[in-house]
């Protein structure tokens, strides 16, 4: 059960700007587009368990069962009528092959009732925050696979994944 999680979605950058004739080598700092959220079971949106594990494709496909996710030593957890609050997949640099991420073939779970999926490179990682909208679906039978899959048609890539469920 996840009693708290806090998500931050940051990108600060700083920029030189030399072109101000009253303030040489003045420094520009973009960050207004950050942000941070404390979650937890009694938030909007809730978040009530977590899942964070490695899956590591077979063939180069692997599914992530939304009913049955490797949980803390080694329990399963059950996100049966909870929505997906947020997502992480990250692929090691160590990789050899680009994932795509995905809603499932079979009883897929679309965010926000969409099909959608995402190209990851070897270093590269993705993040999704969802704000329990009427239109995310809640896990179920017919909604409830995230399907990978690999450039390769036969890797055993290995991915980290995060899911907040509530």
């Amino acid at each position: 059960m996840a009693t708290k999680a806090t998500i931050t979605m940051d990108l600060t950058i700083q920029e030189a700007v030399s072109s101000i004739p009253a303030a040489p080598n003045t420094t520009i700092t973009h960050n207004g587009f950050n942000t941070t959220a404390s979650l937890g079971a009694a938030s909007t949106p809730p978040v009530t368990k977590v899942a964070a594990f490695e899956k590591t494709l077979v063939a180069g496909v692997g599914t992530i069962d939304l009913t049955a996710l490797p949980g803390t030593n080694g329990t399963t957890v059950d996100g049966t009528g909870l929505k997906v609050q947020a997502l992480k997949v990250k692929s090691p640099s160590t990789n050899a092959n680009i994932l795509v991420v995905g809603k499932g073939a079979s009883n897929g779970y679309g965010f926000n009732g969409k099909t959608w999926t995402v190209a990851i490179k070897p270093g590269e990682e993705v993040m999704f925050r969802f704000v329990d909208a009427a239109t995310q679906p809640a896990i179920a039978g017919g909604a409830k696979t995230i399907d990978l899959s690999d450039d390769s048609a036969g890797g055993t890539d290995v991915f980290e994944v995060a899911i907040l469920l509530g």
